[in-house]
């Protein structure tokens, strides 16, 4: 008799949505003790995901856990959906790593603290709040031209009314456009050929070149649609970016004249994917500085079951 294979427990979620089968996906590894840095990458490639979780025992016993997150491609040191799935994952668990999770939790990340709250609709867990671990990093400017071959866009589709094309940070940067309406910003198509010269470009040290579009009327300004692309990294478009959409609704919110102000944004992303999102991003900014970025969304359960090891 053949000793059976170790396994690995595993569970997937849909994020920044209500509705299964829509959202962003992301796989959670809610026990990855053991796991080296190599199966961590190997794992997350094979589940093709933007991201994957791996959840570790936290350094510091007054945090929650250690989480982890791969791309297809490469470890990075934040994202927003992984962050809202996985703690809506581990808010519905009884125990994490012997302890029993409360409604909040901290989880230790490459980029800093990153503090989650659980949501809860009477006694079931619908979703997640987290805040933003860093504070907003503006630049450098990048050419409409590049941006519009990156998107396959004319050059005249790109908007410059309130900003030029710019990068921006919450913890990963990503590339950041106006696009003049929704309808153009549906046309979008990556262009691999303009990314690799992009990055060539506007490579950030750790990061390959990533493309956040969004567009929004003057009617309705804190309601925007967007798309987000990343080729290099294996991703051709994301149904939902939380870490880009917080680092959008700063740096809008840092535009304004108001001092202070407290301001709620919905973002929807994923349209044209067929994977509707619906990320909502709150900014507090006190005294002329952005103090304070938080996302929030539902999450819906999909799979769950074992890895082969």
């Amino acid at each position: 008799m053949t000793a059976a294979s170790p396994s690995l427990a595993y569970v997937t979620v849909d994020v920044f949505t209500s509705e299964r089968f829509a959202g962003n996906q992301l796989a959670v590894i809610p026990d990855a003790r053991g796991l080296s840095d190599r199966q961590m990458q190997a794992i997350a490639t094979e589940f093709g995901y933007s991201e994957v979780t791996f959840v570790l025992p936290p350094r510091d016993p007054a945090n929650t856990a250690e989480v982890r997150i791969f791309t297809p491609t490469t470890e990075i040191p934040f994202a927003g959906h992984p962050n809202v799935g996985t703690a809506f994952v581990l808010g519905r668990r009884t125990e994490i790593f012997g302890r029993v999770p409360g409604d909040v939790l901290r989880f230790e990340e490459k980029a800093g603290l990153v503090e989650a709250t659980v949501l809860r609709d009477r006694d079931d867990v619908t979703g997640a709040r987290i805040v933003v671990p860093r504070a907003l990093v503006v630049g450098p400017e990048i050419d409409a031209a590049t941006i519009a071959a990156c998107a396959s866009l004319a050059p005249e589709a790109i908007s410059g009314r309130l900003h030029v094309p710019t990068r921006l940070s919450v913890g990963l940067p990503f590339a950041v456009a106006e696009i003049t309406d929704v309808a153009t910003l549906s046309t979008a198509r990556p262009n691999i050929t303009a990314f690799e010269a992009a990055n060539q470009r506007y490579k950030p040290e750790e990061d390959s070149f990533s493309l956040f579009l969004y567009s929004r009327t003057a009617e309705k300004p804190w309601q925007i649609r967007a798309r987000m692309f990343a080729p290099l990294d294996n991703v051709n478009e994301d149904p939902a970016t939380g870490s880009a959409s917080a680092a959008l609704a700063a740096y809008l919110v840092s535009l304004l004249p108001d001092q202070t102000i407290d301001v709620e944004i919905a973002i929807e992303q994923g349209v044209e994917m067929g994977r509707r999102s619906l990320i909502g991003a709150c900014v507090r900014k006190q005294e002329g500085v952005v103090r304070r970025v938080s996302l929030s969304g539902d999450c819906v359960s999909a799979m769950r079951g074992v890895i082969e090891l």
